[in-house]
């Protein structure tokens, strides 16, 4: 069980990587109000979400606690998130204001996963 666990931990990771990753792509575009949301982030945020739902399923199978106050707060950004990429995903530009949102609550999400024990 351990094992799988840790494969979906590392694909979470992927996922962080792809959201947080386009977003530092797109980082110079922003400043010049040219920035879009990449396909890789959608794809980033929506394996966030499957993976993370599997670590809640195996986290609980397997007798662990999980801190259900956490993983909501982090659902629920996530679901931001998901919601703000997936409506503006065709959109040739984006608001900065919008574009650095999204890279705000990816931070936050990280943060609130590594810090909140």
């Amino acid at each position: 069980m351990d094992v799988l666990i840790h494969v979906f931990v590392g694909l979470h990771i992927i996922g962080i990587a792809a959201l947080l990753g386009g977003f530092f792509f797109q980082m110079k575009a922003m400043r010049a109000d040219e920035a879009r949301f990449v396909p890789g982030m959608l794809h980033g945020a929506l394996t966030m979400l499957v993976t993370g739902m599997v670590l809640v399923g195996l986290n609980q199978a397997g007798d662990d606690p999980v801190n259900n106050v956490k993983i909501g707060i982090k659902l629920a950004l996530l679901v931001v998130i998901l919601g703000l990429v997936y409506v503006k995903r065709d959109e040739e530009k984006v608001p900065s204001s919008l574009f650095g949102t999204v890279g705000a609550l990816t931070v936050a999400n990280i943060f609130i996963a590594v810090l909140w024990t």
